[in-house]
């Protein structure tokens, strides 16, 4: 792998110029040892949260560590690891199209042709997974429901489940987010879609500010499939 004494971790940070976003867009990539001379391998996408990056899941929450150990110690397969940027619009851009982004089709569509091109192990073969926290998670579940077709598992972490959850952590207008009716609902996604549902699970902190409504989605999540999990 090029620069590889660049490389921290085992993580490989990438540029790219996103036709989605008509700009550039960060994502952090990494790939046990064990998955290097591996084909095919799966690829989970790590969707961060509010004021986050590209940088939030390796730096702050040490995912790749966590994976590695796992995969040395025989307890889960191999799979390597997609960390993007949100887009960085805003406080959050909320994983929508708005403006003149769309920050859906950067991770739908951009951020695994990022990794497959980057990653030797990874290819357009490749089984596709999403999980993400908060407004990670509200991206990771809806984005799942909306493209069964494209993952095969989704989970989310103390996510917001509906778009106007996102107003007491951002500063911008929600109003200048000119987001669609149809997307500001994880349950209507999933509803809406209920009969290609891959699995998928949530949960959420019982001190966090979103328990109430995961809880007031749980019973409706749990009927079209979900973990029961925490929530």
């Amino acid at each position: 792998m090029e620069n590889a004494e660049l490389e921290f971790e085992g993580l490989t940070f990438v540029t790219v110029k996103s036709r989605a976003l008509a700009g550039r867009a960060d994502v952090t990539l990494f790939a046990p040892v064990e998955a290097q001379n591996l084909k095919d391998v799966p690829l989970v996408i790590l969707l961060h949260g509010v004021y986050g990056s590209h940088w939030a899941w390796a730096i702050k929450g040490h995912a790749h560590r966590t994976l590695q150990r796992m995969v040395a110690a025989g307890e889960i397969p191999s799979f390597a690891l997609a960390m993007p940027s949100d887009g960085l619009w805003g406080d959050g851009s909320g994983y929508v199209k708005h403006g003149t982004q769309n920050f859906e089709k950067w991770i739908v569509e951009e951020v695994p042709v990022a990794a497959h091109t980057t990653l030797s192990c990874v290819s357009e073969k490749s089984l596709l997974f999403i999980a993400g926290l908060s407004m990670g998670g509200f991206g990771a579940l809806r984005l799942g429901a909306k493209y069964p077709e494209r993952f095969r598992a989704l989970s989310g972490h103390s996510s917001v489940t509906h778009f106007d959850q996102m107003k007491p952590f951002v500063e911008e207008d929600l109003s200048r987010f000119r987001i669609s009716s149809e997307d500001r609902s994880v349950l209507e996604t999933m509803t809406r879609n209920k009969a290609k549902l891959p699995p998928f699970r949530f949960d959420c902190g019982t001190e966090d500010s979103l328990l109430e409504g995961n809880r007031e989605s749980a019973s409706i999540a749990i009927m079209l499939g979900a973990s029961p999990g925490t929530v």
